[in-house]
């Protein structure tokens, strides 16, 4: 099994972008995350469980390094 791919800045403005997000250029990688997640209606999560078992999960290389 081949390790997911981290998400690059570009795609997360993208993402921010399609979901109304303001000023996530100016966002570190983290707090932008943590909008979209909110934003697309989930928990704020990203960093913050230890041993998380969410899958699938865009950010989940990010968060845990799989």
């Amino acid at each position: 099994m081949s390790a997911a791919k981290k998400i690059t800045k570009k795609a997360l403005n993208d993402i921010a972008r399609d979901l109304g997000i303001k000023n996530a250029s100016k966002a570190k990688k983290e707090d932008l995350i943590h909008a979209i997640q909110t934003a697309e209606g989930n928990d704020a999560c990203f960093g913050r469980i230890p041993n998380c078992a969410v899958t699938p999960c865009l950010f989940r290389a990010d968060c845990i390094g799989d």
